[in-house]
């Protein structure tokens, strides 16, 4: 709606203290619940591409779509379009938070990077490596050692 895009431009601006218009990964360490997230550079990483140094507020609303409710839209014309909030953007929203090389899998070590972050002390390093193991021997179909996008998907 309307308002719900006024509102995200309030907190464009309010992130963009220089007044650029682009926003930089730095910009969001004012963001308190990314700040106290454990995995919270994952996901403000995930709002660049690489090579990328800022974002403009069209891919900002981009972006924070896929925290929306799943919906379908519908363009003018009547035909479906996938929207930015589908099961599968939001599916390859998340997969992309663990696979920060971006070569398509999800590697032991790339596992292992987010069960540290967001399981820390909690655990020993024996019961994440576990883990890890037992997640990636789930969802390994194609027994390649990672999980690809499509396997992802499926679990």
């Amino acid at each position: 709606s309307a308002a719900h895009i006024l509102r995200l431009y309030e907190r464009f601006e309010c992130l963009d203290k220089d007044k650029r218009g682009q926003l930089r990964p730095q910009d969001f360490g004012a963001v308190r619940e990314l700040a106290m997230n454990p995995i919270g550079d994952r996901i403000i990483s995930a709002f660049f591409s690489p090579g990328q140094e800022t974002v403009d507020f069209a891919s900002f609303v981009r972006i924070l779509a896929h925290f929306r409710p799943t919906e379908t839209n519908q363009t003018r014309d009547g035909a479906k379009q996938e929207p930015a909030n589908s099961r599968t953007r939001k599916l390859k929203f998340a997969f992309q938070l663990y696979d920060q090389d971006r070569d398509g899998k999800i590697s032991r070590v790339e596992l292992l990077q987010v069960l540290r972050a967001m399981l820390g002390m909690q655990v020993t390093e024996e019961q994440l490596q576990s883990i890890a193991e037992r997640a990636i021997q789930e969802a390994d179909l194609d027994k390649d050692d990672a999980i690809s996008f499509d396997e992802f998907r499926k679990v």
